[in-house]
């Protein structure tokens, strides 16, 4: 199937999928495409008369795209850059110790819980898996994707500072579990022995360089748009910053997804009170909203649609349904003992890790990664495995975290009207309790 023929049909699923999300089921754009690709896939799958065609094209299609090249080496440079360009830097300086924490620490943490337990519990099922590649399923699980979370947050009254939280981590998440990921490739499939000091070189050198790097394309392009003012070369400046900066951040082998959320933010922030006019702002968001909304669509339809590709055995699924909750265990783990830790510097919300690991939705990274695997029994376990993670976050959490917030929020008001009763009692007036 040709090139053109794969986009237009994907574009027009998208477009049709999402009409009949929001005028039928009315959910949050990427989980009602989602929902409605998959259940399209599996009806496929059932011996209806006249859908062997149909099942057959589909996978002709599907077999035409390379999922994990078309998302880490196309989608994701223009995902990250348009969610960059939206943070406040000022917001994420204020949270900027809870993000990196949480993008750091608690990715390699939950790397390493996730892939001693995969480990432990394919044996139990009888499946020979090596470490290494459990290591590997843990990296590649660890990212979250706030796509689906921000808007679920802002409606059910989440905190902003909790937003931020969720959107920074997101972001730079992307970054270090995509270097975790390549260094644990490297070990796996590189034919050399790497001595820690090597692997701390790697990621030292894929994290540091992204940043350097991003932090330069970012600074070339502010200089270029301080000295014009038309929006169409201004808002082609910075689409060429985020293919551009990427696909050479690629070749020079440092973080490409690191790169392009530096340079987003640089733009973003600095850009903005230097270098753009009101009329440029205006354009530059609703043209990057546009592509962030398109590309999105098109990626969960994508997710949806992968079911028809899957090794789908009952051993494989049910090895799938028992991960979702060592997932969920090693999230809140890797994001409640930093949070416990930084508690003694800073007042949390009582319910923020309850919301951090519930709103940790996985999506078409972690797709993505698994099917750039090598081909084998294990690789097709694996993107079994994170296919039934990413659906069941996407679906079940999306879905349920708004009512979670509501109640983690009126938990905590009750809370802090306790703290307040007790303080007004023993006099204790001067530290006030903090949302």
């Amino acid at each position: 199937m040709a090139l053109f023929d794969i986009v237009a049909i994907l574009i027009t699923l998208s477009a049709v999928f999402s009409w009949l999300n929001h005028r039928y089921l009315k959910l949050p754009t990427a989980i009602g495409l989602m929902l409605i690709a998959l259940l399209v896939s599996l009806a496929l799958l059932l011996p209806i008369p006249g859908s062997d065609g149909l099942e057959r094209d589909a996978r002709v299609m599907l077999d035409g795209i390379d999922f994990d090249v078309a998302v880490l080496h196309g989608m994701l440079s223009f995902l990250l850059f348009a969610g960059a360009l939206h943070v406040n830097l000022f917001d994420l300086a204020e949270q900027k110790w809870v993000i990196a924490t949480l993008a750091t620490v608690g990715v390699l943490v939950a790397t390493f819980l996730v892939g001693t337990a995969a480990f432990v519990l394919f044996w139990l099922l009888g499946l020979d898996v090596p470490y290494i590649y459990c290591l590997l399923l843990g990296a590649l699980i660890a990212p979250t994707d706030p796509i689906a979370v921000l808007g679920i947050l802002k409606r059910a009254g989440a905190p902003k500072s909790l937003e931020v939280k969720i959107t920074g981590e997101s972001l730079f998440n992307d970054g270090v579990a995509v270097v975790t990921f390549l260094v644990l490739t490297e070990i796996a499939f590189g034919g050399e022995q790497l001595t820690i000091p090597g692997v701390l070189a790697l990621f030292g050198k894929e994290a540091i360089g992204g940043l350097a790097f991003g932090l330069a394309a970012g600074a070339l392009a502010y200089l270029m748009l301080r000295r014009v003012d038309n929006y169409q070369v201004e808002v082609l400046i910075t689409l060429a910053l985020a293919a551009g900066s990427y696909a050479a951040a690629e070749h020079l082998a440092i973080s490409a997804p690191i790169t392009v959320v530096v340079a987003g933010l640089l733009i973003g922030n600095h850009g903005r009170s230097g270098a753009l006019s009101q009329l440029t702002q205006e354009h530059l968001d609703n043209f990057w909203e546009l592509v962030d909304e398109a590309l999105n669509a098109v990626l969960f339809v994508l997710i949806g649609l992968e079911v028809l590709v899957l090794t789908l055995s009952a051993q494989y699924v049910l090895a799938g349904v028992l991960t979702i909750p060592l997932v969920l265990l090693a999230r809140a783990v890797s994001a409640g003992l930093p949070i416990a830790m930084m508690r003694r510097f800073r007042s949390f919300s009582p319910a923020v890790v309850t919301i951090l690991t519930w709103g940790g939705l996985r999506g078409g990274i972690s797709v993505a990664l698994a099917l750039s695997l090598p081909e084998g029994e294990t690789r097709d376990l694996l993107v079994t495995v994170t296919y039934c993670v990413v659906v069941f976050s996407i679906l079940v959490q999306g879905l349920t975290l708004g009512p979670v917030v509501r109640a983690m929020a009126g938990r905590a008001e009750v809370e802090m009207g306790r703290t307040a009763r007790a303080a007004v009692i023993t006099g204790d007036t001067a530290n006030p309790v903090q949302p």
